[in-house]
């Protein structure tokens, strides 16, 4: 009987990131975050357009300096997903597929997060920097094997 890998928890919560980034309305970058503190999933985000604006998929991307400034990031919306509901981050890990950007880097900080586990680089080392300087823990793991999609109709729990 052949074992599949099973994930480990920072592989699973990056999975987990990976599925949220599918949810971005922005085509130039899929993003998503994923706030995790003891296991447990606190708030989950994507990068995407403000409630109720047009969407980059829909009416195009709004650039400036480079950046699409239409959508909120995936950080700053999983931190307003946990506000909203109030639900405490502080101590908490995020989960990227990206490395952050500066300002989300910033807003993490300030939020109380203590570690940030990504697959991906991101071009701006200054969010490095500001983990580094406050104590947050940087990890990065290489890209998650593919999740697994199983065919429902045929799947019974008598499978081994």
């Amino acid at each position: 009987m052949e074992h599949r890998k099973r994930p480990t928890w920072d592989e699973y919560f990056l999975k987990l990131a990976m599925l949220a980034s599918e949810r971005s309305t922005c085509p130039r970058m899929h993003v998503g975050c994923v706030l995790v503190k003891d296991k447990y999933v606190l708030a989950t985000g994507y990068n995407g357009s403000l409630p109720g604006q047009p969407h980059c998929d829909d009416v195009g991307c709004l650039i400036v300096d480079n950046h699409c400034v239409r959508t909120i990031h995936a950080e700053i919306n999983a931190l307003i997903q946990a506000a909203n509901h109030g639900v405490n981050v502080k101590g908490a890990t995020a989960y990227v597929t990206n490395m952050p950007c500066t300002n989300c880097a910033k807003a993490l900080i300030t939020a109380g997060i203590v570690r940030v586990v990504v697959f991906s680089e991101y071009h701006d080392s200054l969010g490095v920097k500001f983990f580094q300087e406050s104590g947050v823990e940087i990890v990065k793991l290489p890209m998650p094997e593919k999740i697994i999609y199983y065919d429902l109709e045929n799947y019974t729990s008598a499978k081994k």
